[in-house]
């Protein structure tokens, strides 16, 4: 009898935590998917982007590894999602953003039967010949939209001085009608030789270069920011951040007047960060990008 009901007591047991699971997995909340994500992180990020020392509501994050290095801007911005998402998902927009960058000298979209990418040129801050600058070729994704959420992403197995796995995302989440929330992220990894070439690089014309993240004590009164490979990092996230928002800015504005507007746009908002983002003045910065754009439009 004590083994009959003993075995009754192990069925009803049993049953009754299948129920339980089954109950839970009928009250569990679906895997979250990349739109609730970003929301997610826009509530966990919400405080540091109310007291964000960047005048805008704004964060940059930055990780150094031995063999990469990671940048991640995350930004509330007043652009109604379509608008973001005319930018992230077209080719020719991420072009218009990208040569805004002082050291992107070209930057033409190429459609092939396995798919589109963007052939870039990366050089110096100064006008050069296209034959001077590395060429990277970015295959380029983008997400099918939905009406919260949009992503694009560009990947390049080789970079310049050496680096491999060059990439740039830009992933994006309505929060109201005319406000959504950005994360970009730039990231590369290199091996002995790139990091070599890299801080041969820093510890000439970019050794007195800085980044945002500051590593002081707190209570200094002058601030002190990374340097390195980790500071040239955030300062070229910020310049690409910077682009992008650049292009959004002017979309309402007239084709033909577009380009200009975005070439005034991005270097006021980079000189707010004169500190780490300036190089040239803006007479030259405007010449050569003129110039450059002039060449990214001609015909082949």
């Amino acid at each position: 009898m004590n083994a009959r009901y003993a075995w009754r007591g192990a069925i009803r047991r049993s049953v009754h935590a299948l129920g339980l699971v089954a109950a839970a997995l009928l009250v569990a909340p679906a895997q979250a998917g990349p739109a609730e994500a970003l929301r997610a992180r826009h509530a966990a990020l919400a405080a540091a982007l109310d007291r964000s020392p960047f005048g805008q509501r704004l964060l940059l994050e930055s990780v150094e590894s031995p063999h990469a290095l990671q940048g991640d801007i995350y930004a509330l911005v007043d652009y109604a999602l379509p608008g973001v998402t005319s930018v992230v998902t077209s080719p020719r927009y991420w072009c218009d953003a990208l040569i805004l960058h002082p050291n992107v000298k070209y930057c033409r979209p190429l459609v092939r039967a396995d798919g589109t990418s963007l052939s870039v040129a990366i050089g110096r801050k100064v006008d050069q010949p296209l034959d001077a600058a590395y060429r990277v070729e970015f295959a380029f994704a983008a997400s099918a939209p939905t009406t919260d959420y949009v992503a694009a992403d560009l990947q390049a197995d080789k970079g310049p001085l050496g680096t491999t796995h060059y990439r740039i995302t830009l992933e994006a989440v309505a929060l109201e009608p005319d406000r959504s929330f950005v994360h970009l992220r730039y990231s590369y990894q290199f091996g002995l030789e790139a990091r070599l070439a890299m801080e041969a690089y820093l510890a000439t014309g970019g050794r007195e270069k800085v980044g945002f993240t500051r590593v002081d004590s707190p209570g200094v009164r002058e601030p002190i920011y990374i340097g390195g490979l980790r500071g040239a990092l955030e300062r070229n996230t910020m310049r690409y951040y910077l682009a992008v928002e650049a292009c959004l800015a002017t979309l309402g504005a007239p084709s033909a007047q577009r380009f200009e507007q975005s070439l005034e746009r991005w270097y006021t908002a980079s000189e707010r960060y004169a500190r780490q983002l300036h190089d040239v003045e803006r007479p030259a910065y405007v010449a050569m990008k003129r110039s450059e754009y002039s060449r990214q439009q001609a015909p082949d």
